[in-house]
């Protein structure tokens, strides 16, 4: 890619995006006397269903991990015929339900529940309730969702209901055919502080630790006399709704302060730093984080990292792969960042092609409107805006596998809207959820290092922001 220096963000309006839906989006809210956010799970979630015993489709309660449910016209299957993470997952048949007995005290706000047909049953429909005065009255969230593929997808729902709530999936469609589910997360609703990173946000983390400042770049929040610190300089708290993004200096500073003032918290992960998974000795540990950013990274990922990376996303983490153009080697090590990506997604010890699509050896530079027609889909109509456009200054294109989970979103100008020519696309993995964008233009805000070049994209396509922003929220859980 070209690198980009972009002009100053404008300060963006309103400090919390909990107003906006997801998939689908709930009638009640939450009071709008307090200033709310959401916390990373509530207690007992996820719910995959691994614990309890019920095997016949008579009315029944069951004790799980979360709690008693009841499970009507509904058991708990661990035949080759159902669709599960793990042993066990909830198969449900004609009008059947799962409904929680218990009231979650912390509220719910962003609720995922993975789906998929039943052996070679026929499609079927569902949909999400909830109830705040504990199971006397349910209110519909959102939109009746059609289950069509016997691999695991992940609906999404923001509920977005403090105080007492519990929820119940119910199967609409009234057919024999069965559904399985698994895999329920929910987020509490809580209340807390607002802007320069308060608690109740969101924790990302940019990675600085592969190479991103090699040549003429400066992928990361922040870069100090050439180094990238943990924390970027002046301190978040410092940033207010009026903060240019030159607070801070490197390529990303835009996208970081943007973060900060929804009420997130954002960190560098510095070079020589480990990129793990369930290492408590590390305080950078992907479990610490929400959502991972790796800005056309130059260096190969080690095995250990692979498997970090792909199950911190198996198991609800978010992770935004930005990739640049074939040939775009900076640091001359015989790897570019497609070969990198495509070296994660096909040579690792955890899944072969976790994410459903492959990244193409290809150079393009274009402004395209070819995106997909959803007034769902969050990521093009979320809580920060519609995005319209995206121009590639020297990008690749991406290719899905056929079946796949993942959902092509922004295509080349003249393409057709299908599995290939794909500039932009989202997929889904486990309980966790993947971007990728294929040109590192789009996000680069024009603050580098002395000496570098940078130009800027963020700014040059009004769509660029909305669409960084929205889809890190969405990466989060937050729409």
């Amino acid at each position: 890619m070209t690198l980009s220096v972009r002009y100053l963000v404008a300060p963006l309006l309103g400090a919390l995006l909990f107003a906006s839906c997801s998939k689908s989006e709930l009638t009640p809210e939450a009071p709008a006397a307090a200033t709310v956010l959401q916390n990373v799970s509530a207690p007992g979630f996820p719910e995959g269903f691994e614990t309890g015993t019920k095997t016949a489709y008579t009315t029944g309660s069951v004790t799980l991990g979360s709690g008693s449910w009841t499970l009507n016209d509904a058991l708990i299957g661990n035949t080759t015929a159902d669709a599960k993470t793990g042993t066990w997952s909830a198969r449900v048949r004609n009008s059947g339900s799962l409904s929680m007995n218990f009231d979650l005290t912390g509220g719910a706000g962003v609720v995922t529940v993975a789906h998929a047909l039943y052996g070679t049953d026929a499609s079927g429909t569902w949909e999400l309730w909830a109830s705040a005065n504990s199971g006397s009255s349910y209110a519909k969230v959102g939109s009746t969702i059609t289950t069509s593929s016997t691999t695991l997808s992940t609906a999404s729902f923001t509920v977005n209901i403090a105080g007492n709530v519990r929820l119940q999936v119910r199967k609409t469609d009234g057919s024999t055919n069965r559904l399985n589910f698994d895999n329920i997360t929910v987020e509490s609703y809580g209340t807390g502080g607002g802007g320069g990173g308060g608690t109740g946000g969101k924790k990302f983390l940019f990675d600085a630790s592969h190479a991103e400042l090699a040549g003429n770049a400066d992928w990361a929040l922040d870069v100090d006399g050439g180094v990238t610190p943990r924390y970027p300089t002046p301190a978040a708290s410092g940033i207010t709704a009026s903060t240019s993004e030159t607070y801070w200096t490197a390529a990303l500073s835009s996208w970081g302060v943007a973060l900060v003032k929804l009420g997130n918290s954002v960190e560098n992960l510095p070079s020589g730093t480990a990129i793990t998974y369930g290492n408590t000795s590390n305080p950078q540990d992907l479990a610490n984080y929400n959502v991972f950013v790796v800005d056309e990274p130059n260096t190969l990922f080690s095995a250990t990292e692979k498997t970090a990376i792909i199950n911190f996303v198996k198991n609800g983490g978010g992770l935004f792969m930005i990739s640049d153009h074939d040939v775009s080697d900076r640091n001359n090590d015989g790897y570019d960042s497609p070969a990198i990506w495509n070296d994660l997604m096909t040579n690792n010890s955890v899944q072969a092609n976790p994410f459903g699509y492959s990244i193409n050896l290809t150079n393009i530079s274009e402004t395209t409107s070819n995106v997909l027609a959803s007034g769902t889909n969050t990521i093009l109509n979320g809580s920060q805006g519609a995005v319209t456009q995206l121009k590639f200054s020297n990008g690749a294109t991406m290719t899905k596998t056929s079946g796949s989970a993942a959902t092509p979103l922004i295509w080349q100008s003249t393409a057709s809207q299908g599995n290939t020519n794909i500039m932009c696309l989202s997929s889904t993995y486990g309980t966790g959820r993947v971007v990728c964008i294929t040109d590192s233009s789009p996000a680069d805000d024009g603050t580098g290092s002395p000496g570098n070049t940078v130009y800027p994209g963020w700014t040059e396509i009004a769509s660029h922001a909305k669409l960084h922003m929205n889809a890190s929220l969405w990466l989060a859980k937050q729409q």
